[in-house]
């Protein structure tokens, strides 16, 4: 059986200027599947710049691959078209970060809410219409009473990020692509969405990709994840032991960051530099590197390979040689689902 959704040696590549123009790698040789017949959330983390929201993009459809190809059940999805183009965009919906942008505050909830039942043809009548709203608003853990006939401004932040929710719900897709969903929203509302998310995947047997920079949400919401590094994909594997056990110094200086409660521990004890020195980006090596507090001389000439350092788990750094290295384009064989 096809994967429900396969990155294949996917990059994307910017370029700018007219007579000298220079080029940005956002996606860098990215592969990676999830099975069909396996519901899962998994997470793709990273810090801003570090490609999680092209790979959302790209998924999407919105751009294209500059290399490799993206499938949806066995099908390049650059390649559908008519009612197999029509099904994609029913099963695969998106949760954007910002619950303020998304609406046109003209219209009320129900009118938002009618708009995909009525493209895809999803209701038989408007009593139908109203009872596949409530039905969606209620897995959302919002009241119906209290969110029809409402404008979007008389909503609170996570109320329209939920109603964003069950929008996406409403089309039963396959797939479910949360790009920052809790960012913009007050930390006592992001347990109740992310919750929410849960419940999709475990209630409603949908796949989320989850995009963050947030590895205390990714820990507690998904089962596998993925760290990207200026595209790159440095460490994957089971959620619990990545955030627990981190091998790779990028993913290590980013559970750093957080601030735990712990008096005794001083936050940001190891210093990371922000970015890299202007023209500092490698060409060869680890892209790591210039910023890289264990770098040697290896590091700054040859792109290490991944090292499998449990049954779900890799990294890919010079520091694990001690393990076995393992294929590029098998590493998500690792990820639990």
């Amino acid at each position: 059986m096809a994967p429900l959704l396969e990155f294949r040696n996917v990059s994307k590549t910017y370029t700018k200027g007219l007579i000298s123009r220079s080029a940005t790698t956002a996606l860098d040789d990215v592969s990676f599947h999830i099975d069909d017949d396996k519901p899962t959330i998994m997470t793709v983390a990273g810090e801003s710049g570090s490609g999680k929201t092209t790979m959302a993009m790209l998924l999407l459809g919105f751009i294209q691959p500059s290399a490799g190809q993206i499938f949806y059940k066995g099908k390049d999805i650059t390649m559908l078209e008519g009612t197999e183009r029509i099904e994609y965009r029913k099963e695969v919906q998106a949760v954007f970060q910002d619950p303020f942008a998304v609406f046109n505050p003209f219209y009320t909830v129900d009118h938002l809410l009618m708009v995909p039942i009525e493209k895809f043809k999803m209701a038989k009548s408007k009593a139908d219409a109203r009872d596949k709203m409530a039905e969606a608003l209620n897995a959302v853990g919002l009241r119906p009473d209290d969110i029809l006939g409402r404008f979007p401004h008389q909503l609170s932040g996570g109320q329209r990020q939920r109603i964003n929710v069950a929008r996406a719900l409403l089309l039963k897709p396959k797939l479910l692509v949360a790009d920052e969903p809790v960012s913009m929203v007050d930390a006592s509302l992001r347990a109740t969405i992310l919750d929410s998310l849960r419940n999709l995947n475990r209630d409603h047997g949908i796949s989320i990709l989850y995009i963050t920079h947030d590895l205390t949400t990714a820990f507690h919401v998904s089962h596998s994840i993925i760290v990207l590094y200026r595209g790159s994909v440095v460490e994957a594997g089971d959620v619990d032991v990545v955030i627990k056990k981190p091998q790779h110094p990028y993913t290590r200086l980013l559970i750093d960051s957080i601030p735990w409660p712990d008096l005794n521990k001083r936050w940001g004890e190891e210093q990371l530099p922000a970015k890299e020195a202007e023209g500092g980006g490698v060409s060869v090596g680890c892209k790591f590197a210039p910023r890289c507090p264990f770098v040697m001389n290896e590091c700054k000439q040859t792109v290490p390979p991944y090292y499998q350092t449990d049954k779900h788990h890799a990294a890919m750094c010079y520091l694990l040689k001690e393990y076995p290295t393992f294929p590029r384009e098998k590493l998500t064989d690792l990820l639990p689902t």
